[in-house]
């Protein structure tokens, strides 16, 4: 049997997921808003009676503006979310220029609250404070939970997106573009839809895949109701 050693669990005993890149989030967020928007799209106006060509045309309209503005809405929120990292540490690397001796004695109280003792706390912070650089990681990370070095891409959060969305808003439109759908056949290729996307997303975060499969097939399957019930009573009387 090989040596293990054991002050390395990450190279024997677990992983960890990358949760900082930001394409999880995006990725996730894309597909069930692409499904359940375009499927409250399509039962709405099918609902309502329109022809296979009017469906089409707003299903893949929908499909284009959604996954445009789901990519520009997550490109800006995660460049916003960057800016105010940055912004953070500014004020914290100003804070220990210009009180060093407030900032270590600020460290030490973190350190005791944490369970160390007097002598060890201020020893600690005292260390920590040697390197100016590794004493702004370390206060930004006690007081406020922020890491400089794990920020999410804002590209990758927006190609994540568009191309999430752009798969969901496409599957209950597929029956009418393909000239093989009706209503229900794209009522169930968006069922399906959520199905998968629930399971896997419910995967990815090590979830039951059955429970988080039946939540999204339960949310998609209200706003469909909602808008095919509109459909409904709206109705139309040419086009």
């Amino acid at each position: 049997m090989p040596d293990i050693d054991i002050s390395q669990p990450h190279d024997y005993d677990h992983r960890h997921a990358d949760v900082s890149s930001g394409w999880l989030r995006a990725t996730v967020f894309g597909a069930m808003d692409g499904l359940v928007s375009n499927i409250g799209l399509i039962a709405g106006i099918a609902a309502a009676g329109a022809p296979r060509g009017v469906i089409v045309l707003t299903g893949v309209s929908g499909l284009i503006a959604g996954a445009i503005s789901m990519a520009l809405g997550e490109y800006t929120s995660v460049r916003t979310q960057n800016e105010q990292l940055d912004a953070e540490v500014n004020i914290e690397r100003a804070a220990l220029a210009r009180n060093p001796e407030g900032e270590e004695a600020e460290l030490a109280a973190l350190f005791r609250r944490l369970g160390m003792s007097d002598d060890v706390a201020v020893q600690a912070a005292a260390e920590v404070h040697t390197d100016g650089e590794r004493a702004l990681r370390v206060h930004l990370a006690h007081e406020l939970g922020l890491n400089p070095e794990e920020k999410a891409s804002p590209w990758v959060a927006a190609f994540s997106s568009l191309a999430s969305f752009s798969i969901g808003a496409f599957i209950p439109v597929a029956p009418f573009i393909f000239d093989f759908g009706s209503i229900w056949s794209g009522l169930a290729f968006g069922g399906v839809g959520l199905l998968l996307a629930g399971g896997l997303a419910a995967g990815f975060t090590r979830r039951n895949r059955l429970l988080g499969a039946a939540r999204q097939l339960l949310f998609g399957g209200i706003a469909v109701a909602v808008t095919y019930s509109i459909g409904m009573l709206l109705g139309v009387s040419e086009f």
